[in-house]
């Protein structure tokens, strides 16, 4: 084996080799141009930090992208003295530099090219906002629709088919309801997030600025790496649940706040043109957040009543600060003569009404507006919001509908004295976010186990509801804390902020009695019971099965009867992904999931029900992940009834809400699809695509089903699996408040919750949790005609094979072998590799790839761009998991484990940057 030589390669040779090592890669040139420019800043700051790292970082660099290059491509275009240099000299190589280096010297390494993934998903961010922007320039305003912006696409999909007063109906009926939680997928630190976000905004300024401005925004970038490169990537501390609420606070006034009606706006200069902002708007608010942050308890204890208060608090302080904040401004700037814009008798009453609730702030606000009642009142608006947020009882606003409506009263006289484009413009984005948002800034939905019921009413039955004949269960006193925390959030907030109570595994009508029975015993008196929307949460492939059975008796219960009579009959179901597919693989749960969501919408239909299912999904493919929009496009007809509602979480959160152009596109996206899913040209391909190809989904649901199930029933599999990942070490991780065990009982993969499932499988660079099982299954069809038919007819099991291509190309075989060798058992390697092999060949032949991504213009070179970087970062981590798991390992000392461990720990959260959707 031929090594790369340190002596006689000095640093600008090495340089010169790694900026050539990254040209080589297939990305578009400006991507490739920010990637290149932040390569050399890395660099810089790597040589102000320590000359030996940065000849370390480039020598890794080249190794990792010749290991990776095409047999095609030639060593001696990045450097001449690669010579005969192959792909295997390289692996070797830096295997060999890994394995020389100290501890903490390869720990500073690891954080150098986690930083630069960092960077690089800056770019790709970058790059992604400027294609947008670059193809909605080339679009005339002339055209019937945007075809950058998906909801305008959507809306005349509609008219096409259905006309343009149905197309409206549809419009006016649409929502999406995306649930921010708490779940840990997000292994990247909060002070992290802040350097990427400034950084962000450094790259996107950088092309306006010239001269000396463009040294400043240079010197400022490297002084924001070299922080980061400083910055422990790994937090010293578990965040606590109240403060996971700022997830949501974070991303609010980073993008949602302005962004969500930038999308009603934009669609509205669309379809209004000229008439835009001067005439009532068509675009309803449909985007309305969820949160389980504070209050998703299944398997938390960390997550209390006490806590729920706490961040249902911290939600409607910000929630109601800020729109004091926005209506002020907006306020402020209604300085409109009275004389010429004349008050409506309307505003005249409510001037009068504010008068009365306070002379002091309405001498005030009339004293800084003189003959501009708009502006006064608007000014005493403001003044009661802020009297909300401290509960001043006799000025504060008893809702937000309350606060809505005076708005309106503001809205209504500036159109009828003709200030319409001061009805229709700042003031309209006011109440768009007022609808949005709310006091409560997300709607809190409660979760827990339907077993923690069951045993709390055990406890109740015998010890009685106030414990009259012994002491209750520290959990019982919780469970009934929880209702009683949900009926005052409802107080403060309204009932739309906490009304929602999801049960994990409900298996029978029972299971949602309870609750009802349960929320009735937390009070003494029945006027102090909140409202409850009780969902019942379908996630084990058994219970997913018999969905509709417990439906038909979930109906029959008094409590859901007359709480479909205040909805409408509304009803809310949720579907879990993670669960099912650890339960029964990825395959089998795909077309479980279908079949189950086919039969809850027929039964909806049966039963007058305005149904709303709810995707428990995560990121990563064996959670349901991937586009959000093409999963919308792929659902059974009926089943998203013009509403679409997920779980967001982890990296996913800031991936889709990051950034305010992308968030837009996403929210467009998603709109747009769910718009379309009401066409009748889609549920009628989806419903006839799916009896053709029933007998073939069937088929590789129980291939699938057995493959998975040998493998996990394969004896010593649960240590194997603990052995073969870095399963233990993701549970240290302080990503989250939420153990990565339920703790009710279980001490097998029962017990493990999906997310450490998956998570593991992907820092193995395996992806297992995603892909097991489909190889055997399509070779026990055994005829590519019809998976090709049905990969090009079925939208369903064409977003199911290309996430699934999606998963393998982020999978390496030569680094997958050196995990799977850490467990000792080549029967297990063996069968999962050759399962890989089989799946790979399967899925390239099916969507006539020659490797995985090859069609997809951007996706694909983007994920073969980060695979050399994840590289290093992966061979980093199995070396380091190679020492704790051999005999050196047993006899390390407390100090060599905990440094070796925070290697890990380093890599973990590198890999997770540079893989994406990893939970």
């Amino acid at each position: 084996m031929e090594r790369l030589k340190d002596d006689g390669i000095d640093t600008p040779e090495r340089q010169v080799a790694a900026e050539r090592a990254l040209d080589l890669i297939d990305i578009p040139d400006e991507l490739k141009h920010n990637m290149m420019f932040f390569l050399h800043l890395v660099r810089e700051v790597l040589d102000e930090y320590d000359g030996g790292l940065l000849n370390l970082f480039d020598r890794l660099l080249v190794d990792a992208v010749v290991v990776n290059l095409p047999v095609t491509a030639s060593r001696t275009e990045i450097s001449p003295l690669l010579g005969r240099y192959s792909a295997d000299d390289a692996f070797e190589d830096a295997v060999a530099t890994l394995d020389e280096l100290p501890v903490d010297r390869a720990t500073m390494l690891v954080r150098a090219f986690t930083v630069f993934f960092h960077l690089a998903n800056i770019c790709e961010e970058d790059y992604r906002v400027h294609s947008l922007d670059a193809r909605e320039a080339a679009v005339a305003t002339t055209e019937a629709e945007d075809p950058v912006n998906e909801l305008t696409v959507g809306f005349h999909h509609l008219i096409d088919e259905r006309g343009r007063v149905k197309a409206q109906g549809i419009l006016d009926r649409l929502e999406f309801r995306p649930v921010f939680t708490a779940h840990p997928t997000e292994a990247r630190r909060k002070a992290i997030e802040g350097k990427i976000r400034r950084l962000s905004a450094l790259l996107d300024e950088r092309g306006r600025l010239h001269g000396i401005n463009l040294f400043e925004n240079e010197r400022q970038m490297k002084q924001e790496i070299s922080a980061m490169v400083r910055t422990s990537p790994i937090s010293h501390r578990k965040p606590t649940p109240v403060e996971e609420a700022d997830t949501v606070i974070d991303i609010f006034d980073s993008t949602l706040l302005d962004a969500v009606p930038e999308v009603y706006r934009r669609f509205d200069d669309w379809e209004l043109g000229p008439k835009a902002g001067a005439v009532p708007p068509m675009c309803p608010a449909f985007f309305h957040p969820g949160s389980w942050i504070g209050s998703d308890r299944d398997g938390n204890p960390n997550v209390t009543a006490k806590v729920s208060r706490l961040v249902a608090e911290k939600y409607r302080l910000h929630a109601v600060k800020t729109l004091a904040a926005r209506c002020a401004e907006v306020g402020r700037n209604l300085t409109l003569d009275s004389t010429y814009t004349k008050p409506s008798r309307e505003l005249a009453n409510l001037w009068n009404h504010q008068v009365e609730m306070s002379e002091v702030l309405t001498s005030k606000a009339a004293g800084m507006s003189t003959r501009e009642t708009h502006r006064a009142v608007m000014l005493v608006m403001s003044e009661r919001l802020l009297a909300t947020a401290t509960r001043t009882a006799d000025i504060m606003y008893r809702s937000v509908d309350e606060f809505l409506d005076d708005l309106r009263v503001v809205q209504r006289s500036l159109e009828e004295a003709g200030a319409r484009r001061e009805a229709y413009g700042p003031l309209q984005k006011l109440v768009w976010q007022a609808e949005t948002f709310g006091f409560s800034l997300v709607e809190m939905e409660f979760r827990q186990h339907s077993l923690v019921h069951r045993r709390a009413l055990e406890d109740i039955r015998e010890h009685g509801r106030w414990g009259e004949r012994g002491e209750l269960e520290p959990m019982t006193q919780e469970v009934l804390d929880t209702f009683r925390a949900i009926g005052s959030i409802q107080r403060k907030n309204g009932v739309d902020a906490a009304r929602r109570y999801i049960i994990s595994f409900t298996q029978s009508a029972e299971d949602v009695a309870n609750v009802y029975e349960l929320a009735r015993l937390a009070f003494a008196h029945s006027k102090d019971v909140p409202q409850l929307d009780v969902i019942p949460l379908f996630e084990q492939v058994e219970d997913l099965e018999r969905a509709v059975d417990t439906l038909d008796q979930i109906i029959e219960l008094p409590d859901v009867q007359r709480r479909l009579e205040q909805t409408g009959r509304r009803m809310e179901v949720m579907l879990g992904y993670s669960d099912s597919s650890k339960d029964a693989g990825p395959t089998a749960a795909t077309f479980v999931l279908n079949t189950a969501q086919e039969a809850i919408a027929r039964w909806a239909e049966r039963n007058a029900i305005d149904l709303v299912l709810m995707h428990g999904r995560g990121g990563a493919v064996g959670r349901g992940g991937g586009p959000a929009n093409r999963a919308v496009l792929s659902q059974p007809k009926g089943s998203v009834n013009c509403c679409f509602k997920l779980t967001e979480q982890g990296e996913v959160i800031f991936a889709r809400y990051g950034n305010p152009t992308l968030a837009r596109r996403h929210i467009e996206g998603v709109a747009g699809a769910t718009l379309v899913h009401a066409s009748t040209s889609t549920q009628q391909v989806n419903g006839e695509a799916g009896i053709e190809f029933a007998d073939l989904a069937q088929t590789l649901e129980d291939a699938s089903t057995a493959k998975y199930a040998e493998l996990l029933g394969t004896d010593g599999f649960v240590e194997w699996f603990s052995q073969v990942t870095p399963l233990a070490e993701i549970g240290l991780l302080p990503i989250g408040s939420r153990p990565a065990k339920r703790g009710l009982g279980a001490k097998s993969l029962d017990d493990l919750r999906a997310i450490p499932w998956i998570f593991s499988w992907s820092q193995a660079r395996l992806n297992l949790a995603a892909w097991y099982g489909l190889g055997t299954a399509c070779e026990t069809v055994g005829d590519l005609e019809l998976l090709q038919e049905a990969y090009r007819r079925w939208p369903l099991f064409t977003t199911f094979i290309d996430n699934i291509e999606m998963s393998l190309a982020k999978t390496d075989e030569r680094l997958a072998r050196m995990y799977l060798a850490l467990g000792d058992r080549d029967d297990l390697a063996e069968t999962v590799l050759d399962e890989m092999a089989l799946t790979t060949r399967w899925v390239l032949a099916i969507t006539g790839n020659e490797w995985p991504l090859e069609k997809r213009r951007v996706l694909g070179p983007l994920v073969r761009m980060r695979r050399p970087f994840v590289n290093v970062l992966s061979l980093a981590q199995v070396r380091a998991l190679d020492r704790l798991r051999s005999k050196e390992g047993d006899e390390m000392g407390d100090e060599e484990r905990a440094e070796l461990t925070y290697l890990i720990l380093c890599t973990v959260s590198g890999v997770a940057a540079g893989l994406q959707n990893t939970g």
